[in-house]
């Protein structure tokens, strides 16, 4: 008998959704989705990687429970999050007729939850969403919060809105079908969350990393750990006016990274780049005399250990010089006033929001780590 899946709660009054966590949630999806939401249409969205492993299934499960579904498959990659295939899904909910109480399901990695749930959210003004992450990083990370978006050739995720989905199931047995580059991936994002604020969840993953990659009860503990911190800092500040900016620790890096690699995931995939902006922004935290160069080297060391890309240098492909790399950070979404905003750090786990970060240190730092 499968045990009863974790459930963290998003607590966002009568926005509040929870995060169901386990295995084989995509074989009970259409229960948990009847019982919760009166709605009898659905459209699925999902992707051409995704699709022949679960869409049959989960289709099949809602038309058991009386769902009436319809699906768009789109292509997988980073650069499908793009308004060439936003106006598409747009259409596929307009003619599945989703009326208020029925549903839009994002069925996939992060850049269909975020493609989908922008849908969502400006369709109709505003339809109920529905996420089943199947990637780790869409686990820990972007299926939970309600960020969702496309991107534009100034930069990452710059157009979207704020939409909560209206449930959450992460199926943990689906990661078993992941590339272990897909899974590293993931992996950086829930580094992540220890390195924010909880640095004995780091010392675990230390020690316990090998035990999450192989699954079972340490993958799902990592996963709910993960979920639980960012439920925390989504309820205390949904939009991201204050602490939630801790959230992008090693992203105003690596969000750059992707800008000048055009998004190409051959070459570099999100969670590549939040791992090596994770490395750079304790670097840089050290160059400025906020943390030891120690703790710098300890996150370095992890990263590598689990097999993920730590320097810019290991990015194949020529990278534009460090004057190229400023203008897409200067194009970040936390950019306040014309003014650099970054999240460094004190120290292990230590991160805080640094407002009014002079340009020229930042420019004069990644002139060191990429030469021209």
């Amino acid at each position: 008998m499968t045990a009863s899946p974790r459930t963290v709660r998003v607590e966002l009054g009568d926005r509040s959704y929870d995060i169901l966590i386990g295995p084989g949630l995509i074989a009970s999806a259409a229960t948990e989705i009847a019982k919760r939401l009166k709605g009898r249409r659905m459209a699925v969205i999902t992707d051409n990687n995704v699709a022949p492993l679960y869409l049959d299934a989960l289709m099949d499960g809602l038309a058991s429970v009386g769902i009436e579904a319809v699906s768009a498959i789109l292509p997988a990659g980073e650069k499908t999050k793009s308004f060439e295939h936003l106006i598409p899904v747009c259409e596929t909910i307009l003619g599945a007729r989703i009326e208020r109480n029925d549903a839009v399901i994002a069925l996939g990695g992060g850049v269909i939850g975020d493609l989908t749930g922008f849908a969502a959210g400006i369709v109709r003004r505003g339809s109920r969403f529905i996420q089943i992450p199947t990637s780790l990083l869409a686990q820990v990370d972007s299926s939970v919060g309600g960020k969702t978006g496309i991107n534009s050739p100034h930069g990452k995720n710059l157009i979207g809105v704020f939409h909560q989905p209206d449930l959450v199931l992460a199926d943990t047995d689906v990661l078993d079908t992941l590339s272990p580059r897909e899974f590293r991936a993931g992996y950086a994002e829930v580094a992540k969350y220890g390195l924010i604020d909880k640095p004995d969840f780091f010392e675990w993953l230390e020690k316990n990393w090998q035990a999450v990659f192989a699954g079972g009860d340490a993958r799902i503990e990592a996963v709910a750990i993960s979920c639980q911190a960012k439920a925390d800092v989504v309820a205390a500040d949904e939009r991201e006016n204050g602490q939630r900016a801790l959230l992008n620790l090693g992203h105003t890096f690596g969000h750059a990274l992707e800008a000048a690699t055009a998004y190409d995931g051959t070459r570099l995939v999100h969670g590549e780049g939040v791992s090596i902006g994770m490395v750079l922004a304790h670097q840089f935290s050290s160059r400025m005399n906020l943390a030891s160069p120690d703790v710098a080297k300890r996150v370095e060391s992890h990263l590598k250990t689990v097999g993920l890309p730590t320097s810019m240098d290991e990015i194949p492909g020529t990278l534009p010089p460090a004057e190229v790399l400023m203008d897409a950070i200067a194009q970040d979404k936390k950019v306040k006033g014309g003014k650099l905003t970054f999240i460094l750090t004190r120290g292990l786990g230590e991160a805080f929001v640094a407002d009014d970060v002079p340009a020229s240190e930042v420019l004069s730092f990644l002139k060191e780590k990429h030469p021209a």
